[in-house]
């Protein structure tokens, strides 16, 4: 069991956290200046909406089919890179797939829970865990500049006897 730990694989109103994310994101904007554009907006929201990570090419499909017209490669990278560097997405390099970050602007573990059988992904915060990387990196003078885990098996909805959404 998790002491001291957030975790992000419950019930929730799912429009109203897209909202709120949403929310999130301007005022992170704002308060580091930078300019949130329509097509940063939409790729976030897309993230969001999604119950899953979504490679670069199935959000530049998606972009595609929302605006009605051909969206380039460049374009959505380029917005991948800004949520990136404002902390507001994720990418989970073994699926090559990003997802929007529930804690943005706050240091966290960024542990991920990745479903063997849906790809449904919650991500982990926990305190203990990140003060053992810091303990452990400071203690080989090793300067950590981003962490990534990625843990594999079966979410609630997909255990045997576990719980329907």
């Amino acid at each position: 069991m998790l002491t001291n730990a957030r975790l992000v694989y419950q019930s929730h109103d799912h429009d109203r956290r897209v909202n709120a994310a949403l929310a999130q994101a301007l005022h992170i904007c704002a308060d580091r200046g930078a300019r949130m554009t329509p097509t940063r907006e939409t790729v976030l929201k897309l993230l969001w909406q999604s119950r899953r990570p979504l490679g670069a090419y199935q959000l530049q499909e998606q972009l595609s089919a929302l605006t009605g017209k051909a969206i380039a490669p460049p374009t959505v990278y380029r917005a991948i890179d800004f949520l990136l560097d404002l902390g507001l997405i994720h990418r989970l390099p073994s699926l090559n797939a990003f997802i929007g970050c529930p804690f943005p602007n706050q240091y966290h573990s960024n542990i991920f829970m990745i479903c063997d059988n849906c790809n449904n992904v919650a991500e982990i915060a926990d305190q203990q865990i990140n003060q053992l990387f810091e303990d452990r990196t400071n203690k080989s003078s090793f300067k950590l500049r981003t962490k990534t885990i990625e843990l594999f098996g079966l979410c609630p909805n997909c255990t045997p006897g576990g719980s329907d959404e």
